[in-house]
């Protein structure tokens, strides 16, 4: 099943969502299960909430915003798949105010980290979410893909200053708290008890190419997809992705 979300946006969620979709007919096949639990920390308005749940698939989304919520609610009504979203209101840091451990067959955690006051409590909360074996799919913004971005719109001092800021950002008016390497990210979450399987770079050149090249030039952007797609493992390439998605199993 292709993402609903095609074409334009899926440049953002090519990738993220090809090896998610993947993981989780992994874990049916595992589980012997024709539908999974599967947990949305900070899924905000359902972006793969309803993706995944069109899949078949019965999804919590914890999130503090209530218009966040009450958005998914619509879209989830307008997809045709209200009975098996259901959203509450909280955090990864009190995940278990809201949510059960141990009750998920997969815990997705996009664009969480970077805005938490600790990364590795929230990683550690959204393991224990898991059933052992369950799997973990973790996104942030990564560290290189700001630093790339600044020097070519040639602030070179904001550039430096992000490659040597310990939270890798890039001056005050940086709208992100905190980026991370690859190996920031795989230490926290292999630290939470997650066997790390694969990590991909997302949006390596989606971001630095001109929307209007994408918009108008026939067949640019399967194109760019397919090259997102070929870049999306390669380490050279990886290191300097706008964000990374990491995916792990939890150990048993």
């Amino acid at each position: 099943m292709s993402d609903p979300q095609r074409p334009r946006a899926s440049l953002r969620t090519a990738v993220v969502w090809d090896v998610l979709e993947d993981a989780l007919d992994r874990r049916v096949k595992a589980t012997g299960k024709d539908s999974l639990d599967v947990l949305d920390t900070g899924g905000g308005s359902g972006n793969f909430a309803v993706p995944v749940a069109r899949l078949g698939h019965r999804v919590t989304v914890v999130d503090p915003s209530p218009n966040a919520l009450f958005a998914l609610e619509r879209r989830a009504a307008e997809a045709g798949v209200a009975e098996r979203v259901r959203g509450v209101q909280g955090d990864i840091l009190g995940l278990f105010d809201v949510v059960d451990r141990g009750g998920y067959d997969a815990v997705l955690c996009h664009g969480v980290l970077e805005y938490v006051e600790d990364p590795a409590e929230g990683v550690r909360n959204a393991v224990e979410a898991l059933r052992p074996s369950g799997a973990l799919s973790l996104l942030a913004a990564g560290l290189g893909g700001a630093v790339l971005a600044r020097a070519l719109a040639g602030h070179f001092s904001e550039a430096r200053r992000a490659l040597t800021d310990p939270a890798g950002r890039w001056g005050e008016g940086d709208p992100v708290p905190r980026r991370f390497t690859a190996e920031q990210l795989t230490e926290v979450v292999e630290a939470a008890g997650v066997e790390v399987g694969a990590v991909h770079g997302v949006r390596v050149f989606a971001d630095l190419v001109p929307g209007v090249l994408v918009d108008t030039e026939p067949g640019a952007l399967e194109a760019l997809l397919q090259l997102e797609a070929a870049a999306a493992e390669l380490p050279a390439f990886r290191s300097v992705a706008t964000q990374l998605h990491v995916l792990g199993e939890k150990r048993g």
